[in-house]
C-alpha cells in the first residue's frame, strides 16, 4: 500500500491530476495504467492540441512534411480524462486543490510536468517577425515563412538554434546565426569539442556570427551591439529555455538556483503527494555525484514509470538515469549520452574535420560521457558501458576502428 492510499483510502477512489501534457505528462498517464493504478487520471494541459511531441516541430512539421506529432495514444481507451486548453494559475497544497480558468480542480494526487519555456529575447517582444519555436503553433507559424524564403536571422547557436537554421537552409532560406559567445553550443560542450562544430554552419551555406551580441531587433533587421545591421525577413529566437514553474509561486514546493521543482531521487517534491518529472525538475544523481537538471526528450520518457510507481505503492530503485539526446543538423547525426561536468580525461575517436568522430569523457578511468557524430554505434555501446561504469583503456579507446566496447578493462 502506498502513502497515498493511507490517507485517501482505496487505491481505486484515489485522484491523480497530472499537469502538463506533453512526453512526460503523456507518459506518467500511461504508466500508471499500465502498472495498474485503478483511480482516476486527469492529465491538463494548457495548450487546445491533442498532446504531441516535439522533437519533431523542428523537422518534419517545420518543413511541411507532417501536419502534427500526435502521440499514438488512445486516451479514452485508457480512461485518461483530457483536460486540453486549460491552464493552471495555482495550487494550494493544504486542500490538495488547483486552480484554473474553469474553476478548482481536486486532486490526491500531483504529478508537475509542465516542461520548460524558451527564454524570450529582450526588447523583442511584440516586434513583427519575431519568433520561437517551442508548440505546435510556433511551427505553424514559421512554415510559411521558411515557404516565402525569407532572409532570415537565429539568435543563438545552441541546439535549436542548429536545428531550425538546418530547415530554413533545406527550404532556401539565407541564414544568418547570432551567438553572443566565442562558439556555438556554449555552456553545452568544451570549447575544443565545440569548436570543429561551428564549421558545420558555413558548410551547408548559412553564417555563423559569433561574439555578436543583440542591439536590438527592428522590424525587418535585426542591429547588433558593434552597429551591423542584419536583413530579417523574420527573426528566430532560441537563446535557451526555463523550468514552466512560475504557477508554483506561494504553493510550497521547494524551487532551486534555475527556478526548476527540486525533487528527490523518487522524483518526489518537498510536499506530500506531489511529484516532479521532466524538464522542469532536478533530481540528484548517485552516479554524478550531483543535482541533474536534464532539458531533454529520453528524461520526460523515463522519468513518469518511476513516478508512476510511487502513486501505485512500489519501491521503485533510485531515479538515476544516464542523460541521452540526440540533434540532427547540417546533414549530421548528434548524441550525446551522460554527463561531462566532472570528468578528468577527454579522448578523441576520430578526426573531428572528418564526417564521423566521437568524444569520450572519463573521470577516474571510468567512461562518464560520450558524445558521438556519425557513430552511432559509438553511442550505443557507450552508453552501456556508463550505467555500468566500466573502467576502459585509454590507448585503446582512441583507436576508431575498435569498437568501443572493445577498449573496456
Amino acid at each position: 500500500m502506498s502513502d497515498l492510499t493511507q490517507e485517501t483510502g482505496p487505491a481505486a477512489r484515489v485522484r491523480v491530476v497530472i499537469v502538463g501534457a506533453g512526453m512526460a505528462g503523456v507518459q506518467t498517464a500511461v504508466a500508471l495504467r499500465e502498472q495498474g493504478f485503478p483511480g482516476s487520471v486527469t492529465l491538463i494541459g494548457a495548450e487546445p492540441h491533442q498532446p504531441y511531441d516535439r522533437p519533431p516541430l523542428s523537422k518534419a512539421v517545420l518543413l511541411g512534411k507532417a501536419e502534427g506529432s500526435a502521440f499514438d495514444v488512445d486516451f479514452e481507451a485508457l480512461d485518461v480524462e483530457l483536460r486540453l486548453g486549460l491552464e493552471v494559475t495555482g495550487v494550494h497544497p493544504a486542500r490538495r486543490e488547483l486552480d484554473t480558468a474553469a474553476g478548482p480542480v481536486p486532486y490526491d494526487a500531483l504529478v508537475v510536468a509542465t516542461g520548460a519555456e524558451p527564454v524570450r529575447l529582450p526588447g523583442a517582444e511584440g516586434v513583427p517577425g519575431v519568433h520561437l519555436l517551442r508548440t505546435l503553433d510556433d511551427a505553424e507559424r514559421l512554415r510559411p515563412v521558411l515557404a516565402r524564403q525569407h532572409d532570415i536571422v537565429v539568435v543563438g547557436a545552441g541546439w535549436i538554434g542548429a536545428e531550425f537554421a538546418t530547415a530554413a537552409r533545406e527550404a532556401g532560406c539565407s541564414v544568418t546565426v547570432v551567438e553572443a559567445a566565442d562558439r556555438p553550443l556554449v555552456g553545452a560542450l568544451p570549447a575544443e569539442v565545440a569548436a570543429p562544430m561551428a564549421a558545420w554552419y558555413a558548410d551547408s551555406g548559412a553564417s555563423l556570427r559569433t561574439h555578436a551580441r543583440v542591439e536590438r531587433v527592428e522590424p525587418g533587421a535585426v542591429v547588433l551591439e558593434d552597429g551591423t545591421r542584419l536583413p530579417a525577413g523574420a527573426v528566430v529566437v532560441g537563446i535557451g529555455a526555463r523550468p514552466a514553474t512560475a504557477w508554483l509561486a506561494g504553493s510550497g514546493i521547494e524551487l532551486g538556483a534555475h527556478r526548476e521543482i527540486v525533487a528527490d531521487d523518487h522524483l518526489r517534491t518537498s510536499l506530500p503527494g506531489v511529484y516532479a518529472v521532466g524538464d522542469c525538475a532536478s533530481f540528484p544523481s548517485g552516479r554524478y555525484g550531483e543535482r541533474l537538471l536534464v532539458h531533454h526528450w529520453d528524461n520526460a520518457l523515463q522519468g513518469p514509470r518511476t513516478v508512476a510507481a510511487n502513486i501505485v505503492g512500489e519501491a521503485p530503485a533510485p531515479y538515476d538515469p544516464v542523460p541521452y539526446f540526440w540533434s540532427e543538423q547540417f546533414g549530421r547525426f548528434v548524441q550525446y549520452a551522460g554527463h561531462h561536468g566532472a570528468a578528468d580525461a577527454l579522448l578523441w575517436r576520430g578526426d573531428p574535420a572528418g564526417p564521423s568522430w566521437s568524444v569520450c569523457w572519463l573521470r577516474e578511468g571510468r567512461l562518464v560521457a560520450v558524445l558521438a557524430v556519425g557513430r552511432p554505434r559509438d553511442l550505443a555501446q557507450g552508453r552501456r558501458l556508463i550505467e555500468a561504469g566500466t573502467r576502459m583503456d585509454p590507448a585503446l579507446l582512441t583507436d576508431p576502428s575498435r569498437p568501443l566496447k572493445g577498449a573496456a578493462l
